[in-house]
């Protein structure tokens, strides 16, 4: 299979990386210092039409597919992991979950300012004690009239502190298991919704992570997005095609770790010769050259099975098991090509390092994945 970008999909690889290299690399490590969300940025990368690239035109988005998506979340993740990731979670987790789950009276409501950028999107399903084990989440609604009432708490959760919409799934009839789970699309300025504990990072830095808190959040009937006992559903496809988002952040963390340790090893010189003379050092090279080129085919065609609509769960875990391994392991071993510089804050090669753990641990730890792909071929 030839996963060789047409023109199109060039031209969206590239526009992503002009506007990394200009726009975001200037003020990247000032943002991620102070560890807030960058309103500046998120205007610009609007502006630049990233917002919502395969997201259909009659609802705002670019039209354009997945591939061309998951280049544009590469790019701008070798840059700005945070940037990267926090676009995955707005297209893919929100706004994409209204285009396949939602009525055409929800997307004609919601997609339109999703889309332009206008409003940011974040999705709610982990709780404090309900990660891996979505069944033991405890937040519910409750029907009353034509309002759900929903209580409890979401955990770690993306976009919390500047969201306009939420899709939060939460329990409607706690007998039934996760048959029993339901989804809302949630107005972030609902009476009841509130903000928590904002929680401090190792890494992806300036895309915030928070808690949510329900009390009494009364949502419109309508806002119910497919069927009562649809939210497990909806959950579990929805982090199917997110998982390939954030192969593709993963993917953009490890190719630039990649680009910095070939440049740092024509450069840097030690007993009269640069380092990539060295054996050691080419073998680390050509280690991380196979670990970021079979993590992006395994993206490449997760991403081309859901263009297809084709079935891509099994294809998802194997591109993000793959993709984070490789962001994780490629970061490593560019800290070990760079010697003391890699380790100090003046080059980003340490950023990399910590924005690469994450990648093995939301939307589907490393083991989650290890088990949705068993589960495929063993079955």
């Amino acid at each position: 299979m030839d996963f060789e970008l047409d023109d199109t999909q060039q031209e969206w690889k590239e526009k992503a990386r002009a506007f990394g290299e200009a726009v975001v690399k200037p003020v990247v490590d000032e943002v991620e210092r102070e560890g807030k969300f960058s309103t500046d940025l998120w205007i610009k990368l609007k502006e630049e039409g990233l917002a919502a690239v395969p997201i259909p035109a009659e609802y705002g988005g670019a039209g354009a597919d997945h591939i061309s998506y998951v280049n544009v979340i590469e790019e701008l993740s070798k840059v700005s992991a945070s940037l990267g990731g926090g676009l995955s979670v707005h297209t893919t987790l929100c706004t994409q979950t209204i285009l396949t789950f939602g009525n055409e009276e929800q997307k004609k409501k919601y997609l339109p300012p999703l889309a332009s950028g206008d409003v940011i999107g974040a999705f709610a399903l982990t709780e404090a004690q309900a990660g891996t084990d979505a069944a033991a989440m405890e937040s519910t609604a409750v029907l009353d009239g034509d309002e759900y009432v929903l209580n409890g708490a979401k955990y770690f959760i993306t976009h919390a502190t500047i969201a306009g919409v939420f899709i939060i799934i939460v329990i409607t009839d706690k007998e039934k298991g996760t048959k029993g789970m339901s989804a809302f699309i949630v107005d972030g300025e609902t009476p009841g919704l509130k903000i928590g504990k904002i929680f401090d990072k190792m890494g992806i830095r300036s895309v915030e992570h928070a808690e949510i808190i329900m009390e009494d959040c009364r949502v419109p009937k309508e806002n119910l997005l497919g069927n009562e006992g649809d939210g497990f559903k909806i959950a579990m496809i929805t982090l199917d095609s997110g998982r390939i988002g954030i192969a593709s952040q993963a993917l953009g963390i490890a190719q630039a770790s990649l680009e910095a340790s070939i440049q740092y090893a024509k450069e840097r010189v030690q007993f009269g010769k640069p380092i990539a003379a060295l054996q050691a050092i080419q073998w680390m090279i050509a280690d991380m050259t196979v670990k970021v080129d079979s993590a992006r085919w395994l993206t490449y065609h997760a991403a081309s099975l859901e263009d297809k609509g084709a079935r891509f769960s099994k294809e998802a875990a194997m591109a993000k098991l793959a993709a984070s391994a490789a962001a994780v392991e490629v970061s490593r071993m560019a800290i070990q090509v760079h010697g003391g510089y890699g380790y100090m804050t003046d080059l980003p090669i340490e950023r990399y390092y910590r924005d690469a753990k994450i990648t093995e641990i939301y939307e589907g730890t490393s083991e989650v994945q290890r088990m949705v792909i068993s589960r495929s071929v063993l079955r």
